[in-house]
Order: C-alpha cells, then structure tokens, then sequence
C-alpha cells in the first residue's frame, strides 16, 4: 500500500522502518529533511509538503508532538487535506486532542476523506519492535480497512470506538501513568528520608497488595529513575506535561473531578520552569527529591 508518513520523530522513524519492513511503499515528510535519510536510503520517496505527500497516497500518517501541530499538518496550508482526493485515508497516531480530531473527522469527511485516530503507546523500543498498543478510533469498517497496515507498526491493536475514543483511551492511559510516577516518588522519598533503605522498602512494596498488582514499581523503576537517568529521554518530560494537560483539559469539559491529576500537572510545569522540558519524564521524580531534601538511589540491576 501506498503510505505517506509525516513525522519522523523519535516514534516516527522507527515505524515507518517497519512498514517499509512489511512490503508497503512510503512517502515521507518531516521539518527536517535530515530526519528522512535512513527512511530515504530504503527506498522511501520524499515529499516537498504533507500535502505533496497526501496527493502520492492511499493513507497518509502523522506522528507528531501534539494538537498544534496535528491541526497545522491536517487542516493548515499545504496540509494533508489540500492534497486530498475523495478516498484517501488520514490515520493521526499523535497523542492529541479528542475533540480536535472529531473536527478533522468532519472537515476531512467533507471532502471523502476517511479518518481515524490511533495513538500508540509502548514508547520508542515498541515503535522500534513493532510491540506498540495501538488505540483506534474510528468507523468500524474502516478499522477493518487500516487494521493490515496498524499490524505493521504493533501487536496489540484494539478498537475503542468512534473517532476521537483513542485519544479519550490514551489520555487516561497517560494521566494514570504519570499521577502513579508522582505517588511513588512520594512513597519512596518519605521512605528513604524516615531511615530505610531503598532496596529493601521496594522489596517490602512489592510483596504487598500493592506491589503484587505490578502499578508503578515495575523493573524500570530501578534502571533508570532511581539512578538518577534524566537525560535521555525515552519520553521527554515536556510531551509528558503536553498530555497530562490534554487530560485535565478533558476532565474539565466533562466535569469530571481529578485533584490528583491536577497536582501532578503542577508538578510537571514547575519542572518546565526549572528547564528539564528535554529530560526523561522521570525527571519529575528529582522535583520531589529536591522537596524532600533526599535522595534514592539503588545499585543499578544486572543486565539480562
């Protein structure tokens, strides 16, 4: 299948290798023409604008930071839509905005565009071995139709529900994600701080209730965090707070209470303001280490 492939980020890249991988011919575009090369030396063609890259292809994708630049790539001069042809398929795997979608869903669908929305979730080893959680929003018809292609860039594809559903998904998915990080960097640092050692308070977490259910304190937690690993970001602290805002955003068009979402938000901006926008999202750990006046740090596990 003819893909165009707009964004060729950290997640990009890697997925549109492995569609490539599966057989499919790719058009790609990116704001930096360099950002293609690997992509380009496969064999994929390169396209002078998104809307360039919509009049070569059957589905165009977009994997791009946020709901700015979803809307500038969709709907914005030389956009997707202004290459459009009535059958052309725009599947968004960006974390973004539900509503936002929903309006592209419409304006595209105007023109015979068909849209779906379907963010990913499993970071950048599952978008570089196609592991991603791929959650989809759109017609039930057309989940059939994309459903081939998705199982090129992911094993764990679920249909949620009508376009803008992934997104709702994802963003809960992220909110939980991130308020959790915040509970056990509590947890640990008034631990550490009251006289235990880290190593045996996990211990004594995850033989609990709570540990035993896995939330938070998986393996990752001492590879990278309690060693202090903010900077290479797997997943950098500034999208972490771009999606927690999206997620309260949500909670307040429906009226939904979430303080604790909210705090974590605060959080995240406070390290934005310390400058760590670049760093790990984990990073938001050393704020309240830095509140705490300690410390935690564990000996790095063996590598397996």
């Amino acid at each position: 299948m003819r893909i165009g492939f707009i964004g060729l980020g950290m997640m990009g890249h890697h997925m549109v290798a492995n569609l490539q991988k599966n057989g499919h011919e790719l058009v790609v575009f990116d704001v930096r023409r360099e950002a293609g090369e690997e992509a380009l030396s496969r064999g994929a063609r390169w396209a002078e604008t998104p809307a360039d890259a919509a009049r070569q292809s059957e589905i165009v994708m977009t994997s791009l930071p946020g709901p700015k630049e979803v809307e500038l790539v969709a709907l914005g001069e030389n956009g997707v839509l202004a290459g459009a042809a009535a059958g052309l398929i725009y599947v968004d795997v960006s974390t973004s905005s539900p509503t936002l979608i929903r309006r592209i869903h419409q304006v595209m669908g105007e023109r015979g565009v068909r849209v779906a929305d379907a963010p990913v979730s499993g970071g950048v080893i599952g978008a570089e071995e196609a592991t991603l959680q791929i959650m989809v929003g759109c017609d039930a018809d057309l989940f059939d139709v994309i459903s081939p292609v998705l199982r090129g860039i992911g094993d764990k594809i679920t249909y949620i529900g009508d376009v803008g559903a992934g997104e709702v998904a994802k963003l809960c998915h992220n909110q939980l994600a991130l308020v959790v990080q915040q509970a056990v960097a509590e947890a640990l640092t008034l631990g550490t701080k009251a006289g235990i050692a880290p190593e045996k308070l996990l211990e004594a977490i995850r033989g609990g209730a709570y540990g035993r259910s896995g939330g938070g304190i998986g393996p990752g937690l001492e590879r990278t965090t309690l060693q202090g690993d903010w900077d290479r970001p797997r997943f950098a602290l500034s999208l972490a707070r771009k999606d927690l805002g999206l997620a309260t955003d949500l909670a307040s068009e429906f009226g939904v209470p979430m303080p604790l979402a909210a705090a974590a938000e605060q959080a995240l901006i406070e390290c934005l303001n310390r400058g760590w926008g670049g760093k790990d999202m984990t990073a938001a750990f050393a704020l309240q280490e830095d509140r705490a006046r300690v410390q935690v740090r564990v000996k790095a596990p063996a590598k397996t």
